[in-house]
């Protein structure tokens, strides 16, 4: 080993803190300014909706002003007439009464505090094109409205999306706290609306094992009952090979379909038991859970001898590769149809920690369900602390 090498080996933990350090401030940074841009958002959307309400203004003067400022400003982005509309319904929506009496139900009122004082703004007159302060500048209170903490969570243009696709304001909180806790973008976050994770994650659910439920209490609000493997293009009959093959092939999106706290460790994993060797098709580790993960692929409808096999695998998991320091192994069977009964029957005495998820190979319309939004806030707590953390 040369000397580079040693010193880089001697202060690896050194290293790795400085990289925590500039890590920290630079999502501390983007924080900033996805706030300054939110609030940006809000107090235009709070301007022109005032003037649209007042009807001293019509939509041709909005798209004059989108024209004003492209002229004007050229430098200034994001301003065309639909997305000052954008910002209009933005600002309505969410400054709302109703909007904040369901952040403080379902959360806490700190959730709808602004940590932003009100803007403040100058009249400002331009020459030469530098901006210059005016002598008499007058405070212009652009809104009485506080832009509520929660809405840092996430972006602009995902709470755009949310806004155009969701029904109510418990749906609407569903998706700003699960784009912000899966750091989702604007595309991962429409797949999430066409999937319907609202109704996937929070529905009733009898397909968890009661060893599950105890070992693990907030697995609701982490493992969906259904996910859409549409983008694997699998035919109406297919083997449980191709549907792996397929997966290995796609595991970006099947990860992002299952939850982005999934490590994918292996395929067909072996554990060698006494004389013999079994394979578990995939292994996942859980970052959040810190657990390993293992998930049998099925292409017929769930049997319940189909239990014993993983729990079977999961014993062999937790002698043999757990950690110490990780928690019982987690098991899925993810198969294309499953008996609603015979799988709460199979559930109810099974102390491995299992699960049953069915999986679809397109994109199927379910009726939207309003349920146990509370149970997923309160996880959302929990996982955050008493703090706020965006």
């Amino acid at each position: 080993m040369d000397e580079n090498k040693s010193i880089i080996v001697l202060h690896e933990k050194q290293f790795d803190e400085v990289i925590s350090i500039i890590q920290l401030h630079q999502s501390k940074a983007s924080r900033m300014v996805n706030e300054e841009l939110l609030q940006t958002a809000w107090y235009v959307g709070s301007y022109v909706s005032a003037k649209l309400k007042s009807e001293e203004w019509g939509s041709k003067v909005v798209s004059q002003l989108s024209e004003y400022i492209r002229a004007r400003r050229p430098d200034l982005r994001g301003y065309s007439r639909r997305n000052i509309y954008n910002m209009v319904q933005y600002f309505e929506e969410y400054s709302t009464p109703q909007f904040s009496l369901t952040v403080e139900k379902f959360l806490s009122h700190e959730f709808v505090q602004s940590t932003t004082a009100q803007l403040q703004s100058a009249h400002l007159e331009a020459q030469d094109d530098n901006i210059n302060e005016g002598e008499n500048n007058e405070i212009v209170q652009l809104s009485t409205a506080r832009m509520p903490q929660v809405l840092t969570m996430t972006t602009f243009t995902n709470h755009t999306m949310i806004l155009s696709r969701c029904r109510n304001n418990e749906e609407r909180l569903f998706y700003i706290l699960y784009a912000h806790k899966e750091r989702l973008n604007v595309k991962e976050l429409d797949r999430s609306l066409t999937n319907q994770t609202f109704s996937t994650l929070l529905s009733d659910k009898k397909n968890l094992s009661k060893g599950l439920l105890e070992s693990y209490p907030n697995a609701p609000v982490i493992f969906k009952d259904t996910v859409f493997l549409d983008f694997l293009g699998l035919p109406k009959k297919h083997s449980e090979s191709k549907l792996r093959n397929r997966l290995i092939e796609h595991m970006k999106q099947f990860i992002l379909e299952l939850g982005k706290d999934f490590l994918f460790m292996d395929q067909e994993y072996s554990l060698p038991v006494g004389g013999s060797t079994f394979k578990a098709d995939l292994l996942f580790f859980h970052r959040g859970l810190q657990a390993l993960i293992a998930v049998e692929l099925k292409k017929t409808k769930f049997h319940p001898r189909d239990l014993g096999q993983l729990e079977f695998y999961l014993e062999a998991l937790d002698r043999d590769v757990k950690r110490t320091n990780e928690n019982p192994s987690i098991g899925i069977i993810l198969c294309p149809e499953a008996d609603e009964v015979v799988v709460e029957y199979a559930m109810n005495r099974s102390m491995s920690p299992t699960m049953v998820a069915e999986y679809k190979r397109l994109l199927i319309p379910k009726e939207l369900m309003q349920q146990q939004l509370n149970e997923f806030c309160s996880f959302f707590l929990k996982d955050k602390g008493t703090n706020i953390v965006v």
